[in-house]
């Protein structure tokens, strides 16, 4: 699809560098060769082309070894990634190699990697949610962190324009705390759902149940086909109908013609000239023959994930920075942030047994944040809040594989759907603790021989105080709600197991102590942007992705503005 610089060309030469080609890189190539920029995008890992790169988009479980397991070799593969029960045969090529890329876990810490064009868009939840001015002042009403440089009003249109393009599914609120995107028509709930939906609402005035704000397509889009329910996202969709990298913002950027992607390029520092005062390139090893190459360029942004990017950053030292460029602050690899995950509540639906549901719908319900809103939801427990995700759905088959059954009745149960079961699970807001951070590692070399990083982050009391409190609202919902045989959870997990790395390099109003400014850019070299997750300065407790997405085409087209007029 796009010009590939796969034999590292005599030209090093462009307008534009973008590091990462995930959500936020992916967007960042978008802007910056529409806008008329000669563009490389470098890719740590191998490509992947839409479509023609996902080899199990199609496959039953029964056509893959092992049913979908994985091999002890591929396990050993993904020694640390396989924690999150997310990686299978289905999807294990497309998960980073953590014998090759290791990091170090002072405490226990999860980080999913994925090396290879489109990053984790491949990937991802797709749960899309706008912040509001609840998320952007929290730091600032309640002390912790710095504030943020912006506010909803200096992003609002910036949402706008993204969710037009990547096509966001979703039913309008009229929430202030959860402003409405620009929906295409919603997926529908079930039954189960619509009913618990009307109880629950009734029992608890100002909570709300409606069905997930998602990247998918429920009707065709910019030449895009909509959702066809398979439920097989990770593995690549052929029918480009959730946001991705690969199938939506990748090949808007190459029908400009001003696309180059390096893949297997290993960014080992970015490249700042003291005399200049600003940055003249990025410094890179080719990840196959080891070769160090150096490519220049008027600008960089820094896309490479939450703290891969801020990796770069601690590692692209110069007499002016020697801490790290733009570490002016001491900042730079501090407040790393996560959402709390895994807590909650799941039981037994009664009735509708002669219901159920056409496919397999790639999305669930959202109960939006109640808590902390205002005086009346005030809690004297914690401060900021949390929402729920989950659904319902009906039992199947599985349940009889650790039976002692057998016979044609047995077969003949296995055939009838089981009971309507509903769950769901808190995400909860996680403050920007200076103490949770990640450094360089030095006596820990990756395969290239580069420096690793070591990750000391943990959730606190605030976030256990939150958690405790999503148990016992999910218990208490589902009991109001008519649920039968109630299980409370709460699975106790480290950073790392909501996905949702954030911070780092965050955005703030002094250089003092932040990295970036209001714009993204590097406080002590302006031409340099961070649009990833490292950016952010709190957590808020809604997926953070569309958020990347706006701020990096809000930070593009500053970008391309102050070159116009020659100010970077």
């Amino acid at each position: 699809m796009a010009n590939f610089n796969i034999d590292a060309e005599k030209d090093v030469t462009y307008d534009a560098i973008v590091i990462g080609s995930g959500i936020s890189g992916g967007w960042a190539a978008k802007e910056l060769c529409e806008k008329g920029l000669k563009t490389l995008v470098l890719e740590r890992g191998r490509i992947v082309e839409h479509v023609v790169d996902y080899p199990t988009m199609n496959l039953d479980p029964w056509d893959m070894e092992l049913r979908g397991g994985l091999t002890p070799e591929e396990q050993k593969k993904h020694y640390k990634g396989i924690r999150s029960g997310f990686i299978g045969k289905d999807t294990e090529h497309f998960h980073a190699n953590d014998e090759e890329n290791p990091y170090t876990e002072d405490k226990p810490f999860l980080w999913i990697r994925a090396h290879q064009m489109g990053g984790r868009s491949i990937l991802w939840g797709k749960q899309t949610y706008r912040w509001s001015d609840l998320d952007f002042e929290a730091n600032a009403k309640d002390g912790y962190g710095v504030d943020w440089p912006i506010r909803y009003k200096d992003i609002e249109p910036w949402y706008t324009y993204v969710e037009k393009f990547a096509g966001i599914s979703g039913e309008p609120l009229g929430l202030p705390h959860l402003p409405d995107s620009h929906f295409l028509p919603a997926m529908e709930l079930n039954c189960v759902e619509k009913d618990l939906k009307q109880r629950l609402e009734k029992q608890f005035p100002g909570r709300h149940l409606i069905i997930g704000r998602c990247a998918h397509l429920t009707v065709p889009h910019n030449g895009r086909g909509q959702c066809q329910y398979r439920n097989r996202c990770s593995r690549g969709c052929p029918y480009g109908a959730y946001f991705s990298s690969n199938a939506v913002t990748l090949p808007a950027a190459n029908a400009t013609g001003n696309l180059t992607i390096r893949p297997f390029s290993i960014v080992q520092s970015i490249i700042y000239d003291d005399q200049l005062g600003k940055a003249t390139g990025v410094r890179i090893i080719d990840a196959e023959t080891n070769e160090a190459i150096e490519y220049k360029a008027r600008i960089i942004f820094c896309n490479a994930s939450c703290l891969s990017s801020t990796q770069i950053l601690l590692n692209s030292k110069s007499n002016r920075f020697e801490n790290g460029l733009g570490n002016d602050s001491g900042e730079l690899g501090h407040n790393l942030m996560d959402h709390t995950y895994r807590i909650g509540a799941m039981g037994r639906v009664e009735g509708f047994d002669d219901k159920y549901y056409k496919g397999r719908r790639p999305n669930g319900i959202y109960i939006p944040r109640y808590v902390n809103l205002d005086e009346a939801t005030k809690s004297d427990k914690f401060v900021r809040g949390f929402g729920f995700q989950g659904g319902a759905g009906r039992a199947g088959a599985r349940e009889a594989a650790n039976q002692n059954s057998f016979g044609a009745d047995f077969k003949e149960q296995l055939f009838q759907p089981g009971p309507w079961e509903f769950f769901i699970t808190g995400f909860s807001e996680c403050l920007p603790y200076h103490d949770n951070r990640v450094y360089l590692n030095k006596d820990v070399l990756d395969k290239w021989g580069q420096p690793t990083l070591s990750i000391d982050a943990e959730f606190k009391e605030n976030e256990k105080a939150l958690n405790d409190r999503i148990q016992v609202d999910a218990v208490e919902m589902l009991e109001r709600c008519g649920v039968k045989d109630i299980v409370g959870f709460n699975n106790h997990h480290e950073m790392g197991y909501g996905i949702h790395e954030m911070g780092t390099a965050r955005m703030g109003r002094d250089p003092k102590t932040s990295v970036l400014n209001e714009f993204n850019q590097v406080h002590g070299a302006k031409n340099v942007f961070v649009t990833d997750g490292a950016c952010m300065t709190s957590s808020s407790c809604v997926n953070p992705s569309l958020t990347y997405m706006a701020i990096t085409a809000r930070a593009a087209d500053h970008a391309v503005s102050e070159l116009n007029k020659q100010n970077i």
